[in-house]
């Protein structure tokens, strides 16, 4: 799935298509009370979704051996255009990653170098992080890439979710064999994501939580993603800011705004 990958969390460097900025849980297609497994996946899609978007987040991420703790601001443009700054600490300040189409490149200011990424090195951990490169540019769609169905509706921890199961479709071009998605009734809003390798075997979770309103949308404003084979392990985005359809300068997405 796109972003949501950035997430979701990264969701909002890559997304470009507006959606409503709120839905009610009544507030579906034929004026029912129970939205459809299409609608909610399309609706997590959707979520972090702007023709242009700028905000300010906090990456963490803890590993066994270490911890790094990383202030970010990003812009994105389309679905294709996006940068990602390093604003502190003051040791990384201003290493940049850029992403236009598929291709992304990273300015070192250490070295003062910019240099694109080579497809062998999309697999790779993104600025230490439990995401890879191959999470910022990977694009895809929920109900269209994978075949879905609900496969639980009642209570879980004191919510009313939905639980909708996602299996990828003969020729979509995708990297999970399964999904799963934890969907609240009330307010349309993800609060897990289980993602599952080609062999079905557990991969990752995602998780969401800390729901604000930024602007006019309530979103979640902390997702945290623990790989399995690594429980003690995750990365966790803290969204501080996040301003929708903003006037973004085109040439902000250019090799020369890298190093600026």
């Amino acid at each position: 799935m796109r972003k949501i990958v950035l997430f979701l969390v990264l969701c909002a460097v890559t997304l470009p298509v507006r959606a409503a900025d709120t839905v009610s849980p009544g507030a579906v297609p034929g004026g029912g009370n129970a939205p459809d497994a299409r609608f909610l996946l399309d609706r997590v899609d959707d979520l972090f979704r702007g023709s242009s978007s700028h905000g300010l987040m906090t990456m963490k991420v803890t590993t066994v051996h270490w911890s790094r703790e990383l202030r970010l601001e990003e812009w994105s443009q389309g679905k294709d255009k996006s940068l990602i700054r390093i604003l502190a600490p003051k040791k990384e300040a201003g290493t940049t990653t850029l992403k236009s189409g598929g291709d992304i490149w990273n300015y070192l200011p250490k070295v003062k170098r910019v240099i694109k990424l080579p497809q062998s090195m999309m697999g790779d951990s993104w600025m230490g992080s439990h995401f890879t490169n191959d999470d910022l540019v990977r694009d895809s769609r929920m109900a269209d890439d994978y075949s879905y169905s609900t496969t639980f509706k009642g209570e879980k921890d004191g919510e009313t979710v939905t639980e909708i199961t996602c299996v990828p479709r003969p020729d979509a071009a995708v990297v999970w064999g399964k999904v799963v998605l934890e969907i609240r009734d009330r307010d349309t809003m993800p609060l897990r994501i289980e993602y599952y390798d080609e062999d079905v075997k557990p991969a990752r979770i995602m998780t969401f939580s800390d729901f604000r309103t930024f602007g006019t949308r309530l979103l979640p404003a902390r997702c945290r993603i623990v790989p399995a084979d690594r429980p003690r392990e995750a990365t966790e985005i803290l969204y501080e800011s996040m301003e929708f359809d903003p006037s973004v300068p085109a040439n902000l997405f250019s090799l020369r705004s890298l190093q600026e």
